[in-house]
């Protein structure tokens, strides 16, 4: 007869894994920590036996075109999350460079012509308002970056504030120059052909906007930035921990401030790209895309708890969450309903993430 302590500890040590953790633990907490992913790979498949569009060229073309608009946000919201903060101000930054991009490259002859003495812009000058947008962007990323890191202010609260701030102003652009709050349009044809034209042979009728090729480019440099400079290096380090980043000899008030900056530099080029994509600004342009832009890090595994992230997982978790909202319209779900489906994503998400982190604790 089997002693009954030895069949315990034999029937334990079967449910052992290789480096000694229980089997199924192991599996709880894996299926637990991916349940997102597995959500929406169950949502996916249900979404193309309620409509099968969803696995079609065009729709796969719209996917791609709809990431590159929102991964370089992404990608400088990151920077911030690393940091242990967060950027509200990004969607307004979106907005008023977009209005900035749409008012100085409109046609000779646009109707409601925001500056008439300007004429038909051409590619130099689409290039001079594109560095424009850049710098406006990179100076309210500044502008967080300083009192972040000079007044320990949580960025919650600086990002609150000029996001504010970046509003106001957006509204009173728009109601400047006898322009009375009306929408934007009439971009000049060089304008509309840098960014959603193509350079690249056509699918059928199907064609790849240039903005996809520029999201590359955004894509390896911030992938160059992040992992090969010592940038990259300190922003990491401050993430997680900045006193001892501080003793190592990383200039954290720097770092900070650069983070942000950079952050700026990419709304600001959203911005740009934004106002040629959509064709007619509001000042309502970028409401809300940080939410956006915030939920599709954290779904690509760039950590609140800070120090953690990768330029990989950013790309993936913005492919993912646009793959959830086409779904969403393949399904024709209620735009409203759209904004809780959000929530409930970021509130998943962030749960998940903190749970890693206290079971690595």
């Amino acid at each position: 007869m089997r002693n009954p302590v030895t069949a315990i500890k034999q029937t334990a040590a079967h449910y052992k894994t290789l480096d000694g953790r229980d089997k199924r633990a192991f599996w709880v907490d894996g299926l637990l920590n991916n349940a997102i992913y597995i959500i929406l790979v169950i949502f996916l498949l249900y979404t193309w036996t309620q409509n099968k569009n969803i696995f079609t060229a065009s729709a796969l073309v719209n996917l791609i075109n709809l990431v590159a608009a929102n991964l370089p946000m992404a990608l400088g919201i990151g920077g911030c999350i690393v940091l242990t903060g967060t950027d509200l101000s990004a969607g307004r930054v979106v907005g008023i460079t977009a209005a900035l991009s749409a008012s100085l490259l409109q046609t000779a002859d646009a109707a409601n012509k925001f500056f008439e003495s300007l004429g038909e812009p051409g590619v130099p000058m689409v290039l001079l308002i594109m560095l424009l947008a850049v710098v406006v962007g990179g100076f309210v990323g500044l502008v967080n970056g300083f009192f972040v890191a000079r007044f320990q202010l949580h960025p919650f609260i600086v990002t609150l504030a000029t996001q504010m701030i970046v509003y106001g102003l957006c509204l009173v652009y728009y109601n400047s120059n006898g322009n009375n709050g009306q929408p934007i349009s009439g971009l000049s044809e060089a304008y509309r052909n840098f960014v959603t034209g193509s350079i690249l042979p056509k699918f059928g009728t199907l064609t790849i906007p240039n903005y996809v090729l520029y999201a590359v480019v955004v894509f390896i440099i911030m992938w160059f930035v992040w992992n090969k400079t010592t940038f990259g290096k300190n922003m990491f380090a401050v993430g997680s921990n900045p006193e001892a980043a501080n003793v190592s000899g990383v200039n954290v008030f720097l770092t900070t401030m650069l983070v942000h900056a950079l952050a700026g530099v990419t709304y600001g080029y959203a911005g740009f790209i934004e106002a040629a994509r959509i064709s007619s600004n509001v000042a309502n342009t970028g409401t809300n895309y940080e939410s956006d832009a915030i939920a599709a890090c954290v779904i690509g595994g760039v950590s609140f708890v800070g120090g953690t992230g990768t330029v990989g997982g950013v790309l993936l978790g913005v492919v993912l969450l646009r793959i959830i909202f086409v779904c969403l319209q393949y399904l024709s779900v209620d735009q409203n309903l759209q904004y809780i489906i959000k929530g409930v994503i970021i509130l998943l998400a962030c749960s998940i993430d903190m749970r890693k982190y206290l079971t690595r604790k």
